[in-house]
C-alpha cells in the first residue's frame, strides 16, 4: 500500500498561476499566512488561508526539504491534502540571489514611499531567505 492510500502522509502540491511547482508526499507543511506561520502535519483540521509573500517548507516523505518563495496566495487545508497555490512561486535554484539582494535594498530606500515598496522589500527578503534555508 502507498503511503498516501495509508494515511501515513500529507498529500502536497505546490502551484504557480503557469505551473505545478513541486507535488508529492509529506510529513509537514509551514507557511507564513496573514495571520501568522502555520504548521501541517497529518490530521490538521480543514483550513483556508491567505499566505504573505514569505518562504514555504515542505519536509517531505522522504526526509528531504522543499524549500520555495512564493508571492502570497493561498493555503487550503482538508483530509490530509495540502495545496499551496500562489500567483508566483520559486525554488531557490531558481533564484537569482544578487538580483534579490539589489531589489531588497532598492525597496528598502521606497519604504514609507508606498504600499508596493513594502510588498517588493518582502518578496526580496522571502527569495534570499529560501536559497539561505536551502543552502
Amino acid at each position: 500500500m502507498a503511503p498516501s492510500e495509508s494515511g501515513q502522509h500529507l498529500h502536497v502540491e505546490l502551484v504557480a498561476a503557469d505551473r505545478t511547482v513541486w507535488s508529492g508526499e509529506a510529513e509537514m507543511v509551514i507557511a507564513r499566512t496573514t495571520e501568522g506561520d502555520v504548521g501541517v502535519l497529518r490530521g490538521h483540521a480543514p483550513l483556508l488561508s491567505v499566505l504573505t509573500d514569505a518562504v514555504v517548507e515542505i519536509s517531505t516523505a522522504d526526509a528531504g526539504v522543499v524549500v520555495a518563495a512564493v508571492d502570497g496566495g493561498f493555503l487550503s487545508v482538508a483530509n490530509d491534502r495540502v495545496s499551496v497555490l500562489s500567483q508566483r512561486a520559486l525554488l531557490p535554484e531558481e533564484i537569482d540571489v544578487d538580483e534579490a539582494r539589489v531589489e531588497l535594498e532598492e525597496a528598502r530606500g521606497l519604504i514609507g514611499a508606498n504600499d508596493e515598496a513594502e510588498r517588493r522589500l518582502r518578496r526580496a527578503e522571502a527569495r534570499i531567505r529560501a536559497v539561505e534555508r536551502a543552502s
